[in-house]
């Protein structure tokens, strides 16, 4: 019965960790992603015609980039967090310091090797587009820098602070932002300059970024270090690894976390490179015409269903470690209950945040990319706004396959998927054009996931009826959420305007009608209660909901 009791406490402190931890990740993701979409406003006002040539040699730069930079950072990140997890629920802490500076050495070359590889070997990855080179150039320097951050940012995680990550990448973000809408403002405003140097500005920005984000890791640990220290000083010190074995343990985490990791941009450099030499088959098209195309679905809708998408980053993050504890303890019910509790998470913040944003693509659009092909580009927001569902869950699930060190079955079933969005990819993009892109990533996502989900279910037993139960509430709440947000940017269209600021205030009135019915069902039938925990019922009382 005592086993019981303290198997249920410690299922409860998990759930704990997993909610707290997840609210800081979630508030860093979601301001973080805001801030990156909320500067799209003012750079589109100031690049002017040059915003749909701009934004896609952005995105395209910023593709090619994120792979790079995942190769950079080569996994190390939630390597280093898994295995910080795993030493620390040993009580081995002196182990988790020498993995970290270990982990730091690899980062450190693989970074300084890929900016190299990056800046010299531009001209072969521009795909015919000479504008990438000087875009790729600056974004090299990011490479220098982003791999050490995020590394460090791992090792906060491993010991379930997340609060230090959260802030950094806020700051991160933040830095970001205001050197690129500073640069593009005085290029193209003050200076009348040329639009390609004022995107190289915009992406060098992520270099400018980073060392903010850095810095305030670097305070962070300052400010801990006596902490951290104890904790070393506490140890049992009774396991011995050489450092050659640290190596081979960050280096054989990590690498399927390059793959799993660089899933979605794979997908998006496919689309990249695939799209315009189909479409040119299908039809007489300029390459104006597909840049403008390519804009709108694999940069524009993109910037915004991150948003979405990264809460669902925020909860792989944090479920990673607690998932590495459990496993070493061997402990197949506590690894059972945390799935669920990660997939209902998924569900109660994912669900809602994509039907929502579905349900006012149209004002939305407008009020961050103006009227240039609004129709095509509101349709195509909603459909990516479903999309993100899936995008969001394969982030989670490989997530979770990582965290219980199934790291080379994941990689498989993402191979197999990525096969069947390339069999797919061409009759897709050549009979739905823009759409077929999204389609064909949707039906590769999809494999992915069910083989994921099938796999954990038949190793630790996943409670379906539980999270069916659940997610019924859930759907139906989002629902209603949905026809609520529909409705109130069906009436606003009366309006007429095509204008940013009366279409601002339509989101707005949106997300507070729609929102607030969320919250107020799920707290009134107890529905948050019993997947976000006890804790929720501060909030309830604060809100006067019974």
């Amino acid at each position: 019965m005592a086993a019981r009791s303290n198997q249920t406490g410690n299922q409860g402190s998990a759930q704990d960790q997993m909610v707290a931890g997840s609210a800081w990740m979630t508030a860093g993701s979601i301001f973080s992603r805001i801030l990156g979409a909320v500067y799209i406003i003012p750079w589109n006002i100031w690049f002017g015609a040059f915003y749909l040539q701009g934004n896609a040699l952005y995105g395209k730069g910023y593709n090619i980039y994120s792979f790079f930079l995942i190769a950079a950072i080569a996994g190390v990140p939630s390597a280093i967090a898994k295995q910080v997890a795993h030493y620390n629920a040993l009580n081995e802490y002196g182990i988790s310091v020498r993995l970290y500076k270990r982990g730091l050495e690899i980062a450190i070359v693989t970074g300084i090797s890929i900016a190299l590889l990056m800046y010299f070997g531009a001209p072969l990855f521009t795909g015919g587009d000479a504008h990438l080179v000087s875009v790729l150039h600056s974004l090299a320097w990011a490479i220098l820098i982003i791999p050490t951050m995020s590394l460090t940012r791992g090792y906060f995680q491993g010991f379930q602070q997340m609060a230090p990550s959260a802030i950094s990448q806020f700051v991160e973000q933040l830095v970001r932002v205001a050197y690129m809408l500073i640069t593009a403002f005085i290029i193209m405003r003050v200076l009348n300059g040329n639009w390609v140097t004022a995107v190289s500005q915009s992406t060098f920005a992520a270099a400018i970024g980073a060392l903010g984000g850095l810095l305030i890791l670097g305070v962070y640990y300052w400010r801990r270090r006596h902490y951290f220290r104890d904790l070393v000083a506490n140890s049992n010190n009774e396991l011995v690894v050489p450092a050659n074995q640290l190596y081979k343990e960050i280096i054989a985490q990590a690498v399927p976390f390059i793959v799993l990791g660089a899933g979605i941009t794979i997908f998006q450099l496919i689309d990249q490179y695939t799209f315009a030499p189909i479409m040119h088959m299908a039809g007489t098209y300029t390459d104006a015409h597909l840049n403008d195309l390519f804009a709108l679905f694999g940069v524009n809708a993109n910037k915004l269903i991150m948003i979405t998408i990264s809460l669902a980053s925020a909860l792989a993050v944090t479920v990673v470690p607690l998932l590495s504890e459990s496993y070493t303890r061997g402990n197949k019910s506590e690894i059972s209950a945390q799935l669920s509790n990660a997939f209902l998470m998924f569900e109660f913040v994912m669900i809602p945040s994509a039907l929502g944003m579905a349900a006012i693509a149209g004002p939305l659009n407008l009020v961050f990319y103006g009227r240039s092909h609004a129709a095509l580009a509101a349709s195509i927001l909603a459909f990516s706004s479903y999309l993100s569902i899936l995008l969001g869950l394969y982030t989670v699930v490989s997530a979770l396959m990582q965290g219980i060190s199934q790291n080379k079955r994941a990689v498989r079933y993402f191979l197999v998927g990525t096969v069947v969005k390339f069999i797919v990819q061409w009759p897709l993009v050549y009979f739905f054009g823009a759409f077929g892109p999204l389609i064909a990533t949707g039906i590769g996502f999809t494999v992915t996931c069910y083989l994921i989900i099938h796999s954990l279910d038949v190793q630790f037993g996943i409670n379906f009826a539980h999270i069916a139960k659940k997610t019924n509430g859930i759907l139906l709440t989002s629902i209603g959420t949905y026809v609520l947000a529909r409705l109130v940017a069906w009436i606003g269209a009366f309006s007429g305007s095509q204008g940013r600021v009366v279409n601002f205030l339509i989101v707005m009135v949106a997300v507070i009608v729609a929102g607030y019915f969320y919250v107020y069902v799920v707290l009134r039938t107890r529905l948050a209660d019993s997947i976000l925990g006890p804790r929720i019922a501060g909030l309830r009382r604060r809100l006067h909901i019974r």
